[in-house]
This record gives structure tokens, sequence and C-alpha cells, in this order.
């Protein structure tokens, strides 16, 4: 299975197209962490400090420095630190097994601190308090036709550029490494409007579209800095 079809499964799990060149610059100044055994099970044991680390390698120190950073506790997410950029930089996570989970450093730009975090807050405290994936799952589909979540309103990104993304596609295989990446949101935008049919975007390894049509819809990038788009030769 291609590396993007398996990043396209697990996006539709948790929630719901720059230059090349430009997202290969920034992979260039993303953070990297040690290379540490994480816990299969991330939760509010994790020292706080640690956490922060972890949220702050998912984008580039100059952003995630003067970002608001959010550590799990005991009851969900707090607080541990005010930032000054509108940017906001956690760790996100989801049960793939009772004793596995994923474990997905992320820092949102000002529009989807603003719309889509609401929503992971709310989700770890449901988890906090017992509620199944499934039940989770529930809430966020409910509260967007009710209107307690609100689907971003422009284009706007999301960083995932830690070395350390723990990321599943089918829960009975558990976790794995996943690259690198950066996500823009792209409500309502279809496959065409980024120059692909559907069976074409299928193919790309680094490039990639999660609900085509919809609000929550998310275009996906891997940055590969050997890779040259097909027909590009010679320019």
């Amino acid at each position: 299975m291609k590396s993007m079809n398996w990043m396209k499964v697990f996006v539709r799990c948790v929630l719901s197209i720059g230059l090349l060149t430009c997202t290969v610059a920034i992979q260039a100044v993303a953070q990297e962490l040690p290379k540490v055994e994480l816990p299969k099970i991330y939760d509010a044991s994790m020292p706080r400090e640690q956490q922060i680390a972890l949220a702050e390698s998912a984008a580039p120190a100059e952003v995630s420095n003067k970002a608001t950073v959010y550590v799990l506790g005991p009851k969900g997410y707090e607080k541990a630190r005010e930032g000054t950029n509108r940017f906001s930089c956690f760790v996100g996570r989801q049960f793939v097994k009772p004793t596995e989970t994923t474990i997905a450093p992320q820092c949102f730009d000002a529009e989807g601190s603003r719309t889509l975090l609401p929503v992971y807050l709310h989700g770890e405290e449901l988890r906090t308090n017992g509620k199944s994936e499934a039940e989770i799952k529930a809430d966020m589909s409910d509260g967007y036709k009710e209107g307690r979540y609100q689907y971003p309103s422009k284009p706007g990104f999301l960083y995932m550029m830690s070395s350390q993304n723990r990321l599943s596609a089918i829960p009975e295989h558990g976790t794995g490494i996943f690259p690198p990446h950066l996500m823009f949101y792209a409500p309502n935008m279809t496959t065409k409007d980024i120059g692909f049919d559907a069976q074409s975007l299928e193919k790309m390894d680094y490039l990639g579209m999660t609900h085509p049509g919809a609000g929550d819809n998310l275009i996906v990038v891997i940055p590969m800095a050997s890779t040259t788009p097909a027909g590009s030769a010679g320019r």
C-alpha cells in the first residue's frame, strides 16, 4: 500500500498545493527529537516537559517556540504556555487498541486554532471520561451538525513535521512511524480544484485529499526532496 493511501485512512479516523520546493524548504528547518522509544499508550503520565518538546517538534522552532502549547493532564488537555503568534501545538492521540494509541504532534495556525482545536480538546475530555473512539467520532459528527463545531472558513494549514509521528491506518495492525508532512485546510475543494481526477490523485505518493467536497477536507503533502513531479524535467 502506498504511503499516501495509508495516511488518508488515518485522517478520516481523526477528523475529518503549494510548490514542492516550498514544502522541501520547510522540511529542512523542522525540529527533530532524539530518537527515543515512545510509550505504546500516550497519556498524562509522560513528563510535562517531554510533552511540550514533543508538541513543539511538529513545526519549525520559529513557529512552535511562540505558539500556545497544550499538554495532557488527568482530565484532558491543559494549557502549558500562552503563545504570541496565534498558533497552537499539542500531541493528538486516539486508541487503536486498548493497549496502544497514536502519537500525533501537530501545530494549528490561527484558523485551525479557532475551529478545529476545540474539537480535539473536547474529544480528549470525552476520552479521559471513558468514552470510546466510536462515541467520540459520533460526538464530533453531531457537533458539526448542531453547530457546536465549525469547519475552517478559509484555506490554512497545520504542521505535522515531527520525526516521531506514530499513526495508524488499520486498528488491528497497530501503529507505525509516518513521515513528516503538512496538512492544508481545503473546505469544499475537490480533486479537480487541484488539477486531478480522483483516480489519478490516488496514485500520488506525496499528495492527497481527505474528504473531497466536504467542509473538513484537507490536502495532505509529504515533502519529498528527491522526487520531481512528472513533466517538470528541464524546467
